[in-house]
């Protein structure tokens, strides 16, 4: 009796075989293999945005840089010439020459650290607000999550 029930489960697997139906373990490789392909896709997908937010913060950093040489020659000339300029105005004050040289050189400096930390807290905002999370990657697993829990 025993044998017949055994050849009876053989039999109605191998006629759902036959039937265009594969068995569970058959199913259960498939669903393996289809995993392994998804979390594979995920993982190039993730790489490759990875690879562009690099790329993009790279960008941003090599023209900081050197942005800031250049600003950092100019605002040398400049707060010189600036500084002179200033210490003009505070010649009629009786102050001796080095005294207004000094004083120009301060009031220029003191205004171009305001300056300078001002457009320092505006790019560091900018650059918080840049997204760190691979926003297609992400959706992608919010899909794959969905897809798991209705298959299973």
């Amino acid at each position: 009796m025993a044998a017949t029930k055994g050849s009876l489960a053989k039999a109605d697997e191998t006629a759902m075989t036959r039937n265009g139906m594969d068995s569970i373990p058959n199913l259960l490789s498939r669903l393996g293999d289809d995993v392994m392909q998804l979390i594979n896709s995920q993982l190039a997908l993730f790489k490759v945005e990875m690879k562009e937010e690099a790329r993009t913060y790279a960008r941003g950093a090599a023209m900081i840089a050197v942005g800031g040489v250049v600003a950092t020659i100019g605002f040398a000339l400049l707060n010189v010439a600036i500084a002179f300029g200033v210490s003009t105005l505070f010649a009629s004050a009786n102050f001796s020459q080095p005294a207004s040289y000094a004083l120009g050189f301060v009031v220029t400096g003191v205004f171009y650290l305001l300056v300078g930390g001002i457009l320092a807290l505006v790019m560091k905002n900018r650059l918080a607000k840049q997204e760190l999370v691979p926003p297609m990657t992400v959706q992608e697993l919010r899909k794959d999550k969905q897809w798991l829990k209705s298959e299973l």
